[in-house]
């Protein structure tokens, strides 16, 4: 009877042993370094703050954060990227709101909502309806009255159909009862630049029109957000203008569906560390970000809700 003890206390002694490995690795998370996926191509605004927060991320995590440039598809690259992703923390990527918006517009292979888990929200893009300094419109209204003489002669530069510049300005359109032309371009460096050279007489755009304001060589008449941006204080909501609506932007960082809980609450955490930084604060203001964390709960809640809204909203503008 002693030895048969003595036989199963050394089983279970060696049991435990094997498993100490297995769960030292999990607890040892990240122990290598992490890739970053960035819908985007290099050097726009979305890469440059989305490296200074991967710096920050690193510097709390204990290991590098990788960025990985994959543009293209209406920025849902990313989300493509997790259906086949381990769940293991190391492969994650950028949530931009048009990949809920993308499935309402056409066919694609990735679910929002099901195929990844939403770890954080870190920032809100804005969007700016501005025109030259020289322009004939010195306010929102005197565009929509513009607009309502003539229907169609007020045109407005974007970076794309269906972006969320254009789904602001089909908003403006139905809450005032008008019609503006649209003129979509590859993103908001060439509609500035057409808005610029007298191509077109009005262009929304985000936060990359801030060196232009500042400048003075454009000035803005709205913004289509729920509250004044400190970057942009002396912008006018839509809403203070007697439109209600808002397009909300968050951007924020997913990785695949059934991602451990433990890792999602570390990348989290690792997130709201590096929002803290001085580096990441400058890089942030030097384009007029607005800052905003959500948490894994809080940010999962939104994509649900974006994406049941999105259908209303593409059906509203219409495919055509």
């Amino acid at each position: 009877m002693h030895k048969r003890i003595l036989l199963a206390y050394g089983v279970a002694t060696l049991s435990m042993l094997a498993l100490a490995p297995a769960v030292q690795a999990q607890a040892a998370y990240p122990s290598r370094p992490i890739t970053l996926i960035v819908p985007y191509g290099a050097g726009g605004v979305t890469d440059v703050i989305t490296r200074a927060l991967a710096q920050g991320m690193g510097k709390s995590l204990g290991q590098a954060i990788i960025i990985e440039n994959k543009p293209g598809a209406g920025a849902s690259m990313g989300v493509v990227d997790m259906k086949t992703a381990k769940p293991d923390g190391y492969r994650l990527t950028l949530t931009p709101v048009g990949i809920f918006r993308q499935p309402h517009v056409q066919k694609v292979n990735y679910d929002p909502v099901a195929d990844v888990s939403y770890v954080a929200a870190f920032m809100n893009y804005d969007f700016i309806l501005a025109v030259p300094a020289n322009s004939p419109f010195k306010s929102l209204k005197d565009m929509v009255e513009a607009a309502r003489r003539d229907a169609g002669a007020v045109d407005y530069g974007t970076p794309g159909k269906f972006s969320a510049n254009h789904v602001a300005m089909a908003l403006l359109e139905q809450k005032a009862g008008v019609h503006f032309t649209h003129v979509p371009f590859k993103g908001d460096a060439e509609a500035i630049n057409a808005l610029l050279a007298g191509h077109t007489k009005t262009a929304i755009m985000g936060n990359t029109v801030q060196p232009y304001l500042i400048s003075g060589k454009l000035r803005a008449l709205a913004i289509a957000a729920d509250k004044r941006s400190e970057a942009f204080a002396d912008v006018p909501t839509f809403r203070e203008q007697g439109y209600a609506f808002d397009v909300p932007s968050p951007l924020g960082i997913a990785g695949p569906k059934g991602l451990p809980a433990d890792v999602v609450q570390k990348l989290g955490a690792a997130v709201q560390a590096a929002m803290q930084e001085s580096g990441f604060k400058q890089v942030a203001a030097n384009y007029g970000i607005r800052l905003e964390y959500r948490n894994a709960q809080d940010y999962s809640a939104f994509a649900k809700k974006a994406f049941a809204e999105e259908k209303d909203v593409v059906q509203g503008i219409g495919l055509d």
